[in-house]
């Protein structure tokens, strides 16, 4: 019996083609998130005035830095808004065709378009941090989605029913009980819970932080040193829960072997952010580890992502 991902015989697009097509909006969504967040960090958030076009005069305008770094960062939207429309055609266009995966597809393209508008939102309110905290969450929120989108691909390894059913059942209360039968699976989606905290407290550091995207844009009000205390402690809450996530792994080592792997790339990515986190903190919050702070928070998330994800493999296949 072959193990090939599923061809089809009277179209080019396969699943293995669909799934390159799906890596690159995937990809495509990860790197706006960097750009965005050097516009930011070079204070280039206000380099064009006025939305969509850059300022009254020009419709595009790289006269200045801080013009050229905000112009690239919107190009770039065009990019990763043409990369999502050719996942979400293709998704119905795909054979064997996936009704999730056209859902999902078709998710990322309303928000992209969500984040285009916020993304105006933002210039137009003058760097709000509520409007910039919205415009990241959402960034996070589309990467879930693609995440799940390459996710609900069947691999040559993986039931398709099984790929693409396990997020339904983090509606079941059953399956957050901490019981032997559910505990992994349950240990597993509350550290993705207090990961999704500490994120939202991330970015209300940052909208209390120095880096607002410009010198005259709005901060929370909230002191630097409490908002820090405040997402300190989720990120330890965070770590604890997965440290006891790996003592529930170790003492039935034979029955989840599997999910060690994805527990372990979590683990070591959440220590790894903490200490740059704790790192830039010290020294004055520079712009390049903020930067790698920024993109970590995005692989801690996904890592979170996969290891739930695995974890509940295993449990619909018992």
């Amino acid at each position: 019996m072959s193990l090939e991902t599923p061809e089809i015989k009277t179209g080019w697009l396969t699943l293995r083609r669909y799934r390159v097509i799906a890596w690159v909006a995937f990809a495509s969504l990860y790197v706006i998130i960097i750009t965005g967040s050097l516009v930011r960090l070079t204070g280039s958030g206000l380099g064009c005035i006025d939305w969509p076009a850059c300022n009254e005069e020009r419709f595009v305008d790289v006269s200045s830095p801080h013009a050229a770094i905000e112009q690239v960062n919107r190009l770039f939207t065009g990019v990763v808004a043409a990369s999502v429309i050719a996942a979400m055609a293709a998704a119905f266009a795909v054979r064997p065709r996936s009704a999730r995966l056209v859902r999902l597809a078709g998710l990322m393209v309303l928000g992209v378009v969500g984040q285009v508008v916020l993304g105006g939102i933002v210039v137009l309110t003058g760097l709000h941090p509520l409007s910039n905290l919205g415009h990241f969450l959402l960034s996070i929120v589309l990467m879930t989605w693609a995440f799940w989108l390459v996710r609900g691909i069947p691999a040559a390894s993986n039931s398709a029913q099984e790929v693409c059913d396990w997020w339904l059942k983090l509606t079941s209360r059953h399956s957050w009980s901490l019981s032997r039968e559910t505990r992994v699976a349950a240990l597993a989606r509350y550290v993705l819970t207090l990961t999704s905290i500490a994120i939202v407290t991330g970015t209300v550091v940052t909208g209390s932080g120095p880096h607002a995207g410009d010198e005259l844009a709005r901060r929370f009000d909230v002191a630097l040193t409490v908002a820090a205390r405040i997402h300190s402690v989720s990120v330890i809450a965070t770590v604890s829960a997965a440290v006891w996530l790996g003592v529930a792994l170790w003492r039935e080592a034979r029955v989840h072997r599997h999910i060690t792997a994805a527990w372990e790339i979590f683990l070591l990515l959440a220590i790894l952010q903490g200490g740059v986190g704790y790192w830039q903190y010290f020294t004055g919050v520079p712009i390049v580890l903020v930067a790698i702070h920024i993109a970590g928070s995005v692989a801690v998330w996904l890592a979170a992502l996969n290891l739930v994800a695995q974890a509940q493999v295993k449990a619909v296949a018992q």
